[in-house]
């Protein structure tokens, strides 16, 4: 496992209010691929560049009457290790040798609300880990194809990136490259 170093990284917190952004991070509900809480209270978070590339989404989004819905953003290193011990699948829960992105407070995970807070059809929903998550899954309706294409172009125009198995999950490029932050210490990041 890539070794998390204590940082100092500024993480700035994400609030509806601040943001203009729908949060539901399901990694502190039961309503995740475990079935349970990872976290004890949600707090969401993302590394300085990150979160300026995310107020460049929120508002190409909402030119067009869209909502973003963050499900999550920052995840400490112990949390990945919890999804990994629950789905050692590197298709879909980065492989602990490489770290998460989501460790790094690079990484997205959402989708598009309407004006009326219903998100909008994506063919699975978060967390599926299924072949229909795959961006470019053949097969799925139209309407579900022309919601993903509109969620990935808003990440991609604000500088985001995507990989090609999760059609919720965006990350500055060269992430990667960003060593892992372990606030895991830190009150909010009490894991269950």
């Amino acid at each position: 496992m890539t070794e998390p170093i204590r940082s100092t990284a500024r993480l700035v917190p994400i609030t509806r209010d601040s943001h203009g952004v729908d949060i539901d991070l399901v990694y502190a509900s039961d309503r995740n691929l475990t079935g349970k809480p990872i976290y004890k209270r949600a707090h969401c978070l993302l590394l300085e560049p990150a979160e300026a590339a995310l107020r460049t989404a929120v508002g190409i989004a909402r030119e067009s009457g869209l909502t973003l819905r963050i499900f999550d953003a920052y995840r400490p290193p112990q949390a990945q290790q919890v999804l990994w011990d629950f789905l050692p699948d590197p298709t879909y829960i980065a492989d602990l040798t490489r770290g998460s992105n989501h460790s790094r407070g690079a990484a997205i995970d959402l989708t598009l609300v309407d004006a009326s807070g219903a998100e909008l059809d994506m063919g699975t929903g978060f967390d599926a880990m299924t072949v229909e998550s795959w961006h470019f899954h053949p097969g799925l309706p139209q309407h579900v194809q022309r919601n993903r294409l509109m969620l990935l172009g808003i990440m991609h125009a604000a500088g985001f990136t995507h990989i090609p198995s999760e059609w919720w999950h965006y990350e500055l490029p060269g992430a990667r490259a960003l060593p892992l932050i372990d606030n895991a210490d830190s009150g909010p990041w009490q894991l269950m």
